[in-house]
């Protein structure tokens, strides 16, 4: 299971052609849910007023070398290791999550586009089902003990708001991965129905990205690193401080920060 590619066997019975034309079309849905997310949350015409606003109270200029260190900061704690959240348990929880959907998409695309016609490397494979498992360690961790609703107010682990939209379909598309590519090396007769709502779940995450908080990864590096150079130069006043940057108003901020 963990060395063959599922959607080489998958081949057989749709043409390689339709499930790359399908990423494609998942890839539009992303890029075209994500500008309309923009414009219907005026995410940009508030990174550009704060923009102006910090231009304003800064009081001194970032010069081109600090603007880089603070951009590699920015890539390394607050994108690479998530370092904005303080509870340890959802740190490991968003970065097994985070780099399991990464290995997941990739070597999904890697399967589909590069390896249709050869033999896929046995290191891809392991990968598209590592990163399946790891999303599903995280995302399974974070919804039943983590999460704030459930965890500090008592709320029901099954109660849904729209916001849950993205975790949920993530679950269910690497879930349902998992359990098709299993059936599929067991010839068991329910492959087809497994696959079938493997591709429901995978569309709805892709094709929801306006209802959910798909396109809020876009934003939050930009986000980290306006904060970044706000404090630089001075003109950070009410914004929480960056993830090494010691916060003015207490940790209790931060630690309410969602997945």
């Amino acid at each position: 299971m963990f060395t063959s590619n599922p959607f080489a066997e998958l081949s057989a019975a749709i043409s390689p052609s339709v499930m790359q034309t399908y990423i494609v079309v998942m890839i539009v849905l992303v890029a075209v849910g994500t500008i309309y997310d923009v414009i219907h949350k005026k995410s940009a015409k508030y990174f550009s007023q704060n923009m102006e606003k910090a231009k304003k109270n800064m009081t001194r200029e970032v010069g081109g070398g600090e603007k880089v260190s603070l951009a590699i900061k920015t890539l390394v704690v607050d994108v690479a290791t998530s370092g904005e959240f303080c509870n340890p348990k959802r740190r490991i929880a968003h970065l097994l999550t985070m780099y399991g959907f990464i290995a997941y998409v990739v070597t999904t695309v890697m399967m589909i586009f590069c390896y249709e016609a050869v033999a896929t490397p046995a290191i891809v494979a392991q990968l598209w089902h590592l990163g399946a498992l790891m999303v599903c360690v995280g995302g399974y961790w974070f919804w039943f003990f983590i999460r704030v609703d459930v965890a500090a107010e008592g709320n029901s682990p099954f109660r849904i708001v729209r916001a849950d939209l993205f975790i949920l379909m993530l679950l269910a598309s690497a879930t349902l991965g998992l359990v098709w590519s299993y059936l599929q090396t067991t010839g068991n007769s329910w492959t087809q129905a497994a696959f079938g709502f493997y591709v429901i779940a995978t569309t709805v995450l892709f094709a929801s990205v306006p209802w959910s908080k798909f396109a809020h990864m876009f934003f939050k590096p930009a986000a980290a690193f306006e904060k970044r150079m706000s404090a630089a130069n001075g003109s950070r006043s009410n914004l929480p401080a960056p993830a090494d940057v010691p916060a003015t108003f207490g940790s209790a901020q931060q630690q309410s920060k969602h997945f």
